[in-house]
């Protein structure tokens, strides 16, 4: 008979097999639109993955569904094993995921430190970034602390928009096209966080226009085409893979 300390090794085994994402048969609508058209990937703890495609192929719609923002769902969307197809957002939320989303959504009203502080505990207290911690990784917001958030220049407030999730404890984020229209030292920046959040053990899935910045920093990418996967390869063949991706993205 397995004594109690081995039945507990065991399920935490188990979570710990368990991927950090698995999307399978994902199907979404805005309305009548039918724009997810059967989406399968999988992401591991750890990973950063990244979603290329042009305009319109479904990428920020597939983050968007696993957070529940799109109109009806059908398929599977399982976060560490467990299957949240039919939870509310609130509740996709506390699986420990945080969505950075394209439009930042910065409250204007608060300055960017009341930002940082607002969003509620969602995950694992392991990963929730003290502010000192923020602060020393986005020297730029300790300096705007007290600044309203929409008077940050665009940069600051991408970084603050990615800070904000790192308050909450969250160890699965979804990240929509973080470097767009950024300057190069900020973009350059942003690289170094993606690299210092996946040696902390975050899971990363990024929507990524910019390729260059992208490329080096993933492990696997998956390429996306009229909402569905039409390319999956890892980071050891991405050179093998750049005819193909010339003509799917024009890179």
């Amino acid at each position: 008979m397995n004594t109690m300390a081995e039945r507990e090794n065991v399920e935490v085994s188990g979570v710990a097999a368990q991927p950090a994402l698995e999307i399978a048969g994902l199907q979404a609508w805005y309305g009548e639109s039918h724009i997810l058209h059967g989406v399968d990937l999988t992401v591991n703890r750890g990973e950063v993955v990244t979603l290329l495609g042009r305009n319109g192929a479904g990428r920020t719609t597939t983050l968007r569904a696993i957070m529940g923002l799109t109109g009806r769902r059908t398929g599977s969307i399982r976060v560490g094993g467990r299957e949240t197809i039919d939870m509310p957002t609130h509740r996709i939320a506390h699986c420990g995921i945080g969505y950075c989303p394209e439009e930042r959504g910065i409250f204007s009203s608060l300055s960017c430190e009341e930002n940082l502080l607002l969003p509620p505990p969602v995950g694992d207290a392991a990963h929730m970034m003290s502010l000192d911690e923020i602060y020393a990784m986005f020297p730029n917001l300790q300096e705007r602390k007290a600044s309203q958030g929409t008077r940050l220049s665009g940069g600051e407030q991408q970084m603050l928009a990615v800070a904000r999730i790192l308050r909450t404890g969250a160890s699965l984020l979804l990240l929509d096209e973080i470097s767009e229209g950024l300057a190069p030292v900020i973009v350059q920046a942003l690289a170094r966080m993606i690299v210092t959040l996946k040696a902390r053990g975050y899971t990363i899935v990024m929507v990524e226009q910019n390729f260059r910045f992208a490329a080096p920093l993933a492990d696997r990418f998956y390429v996306m085409e009229h909402g569905g996967i039409v390319e999956h390869f890892g980071a050891g063949e991405l050179e093998s893979k750049m005819p193909a991706l010339h003509d799917l993205l024009g890179v």
